[in-house]
């Protein structure tokens, strides 16, 4: 009796499955699409709007200087400006004093071997 139900019920399962793992995958794959247009196109239709704004104020010679920044340089920015906000405020200076004896025992070797 168990051989079966299993010889009717498997077929139906994997057919079930592959069905789902291709709809997940068509899913998935045309979520990325539409994310990769998104984040293509998402500065130029910002600079366009830049632009246009400007022209409509009457700078129009500012319109023309609008540049498009690259993806690499707005992210070095924007890591520039996350890593100066983690450290606190420092001095900036930096300050080495010599010191006269220039022998410690801290980095003489013969400390270190053990005897037996």
């Amino acid at each position: 009796m168990i051989p079966e139900i299993l010889s009717i019920e498997v077929p139906n399962i994997v057919s079930d499955g592959i069905t789902i793992a291709i709809v997940g995958y068509v899913i998935v794959f045309s979520a990325l699409v539409v994310l990769y247009f998104v984040f293509t196109y998402l500065s130029k239709l910002i600079n366009y709007n830049i632009r246009q704004k400007l022209i409509k104020s009457g700078k129009l010679k500012q319109a023309e200087k609008v540049e498009r920044i690259s993806g690499d340089v707005s992210a070095a920015i924007s890591l520039a400006l996350y890593l100066n906000q983690l450290h606190d405020e420092e001095s900036n200076v930096i300050t080495i004093k010599r010191i006269s004896k220039s022998y410690s025992p801290w980095s003489s070797k013969i400390y270190g071997m053990r005897r037996r």
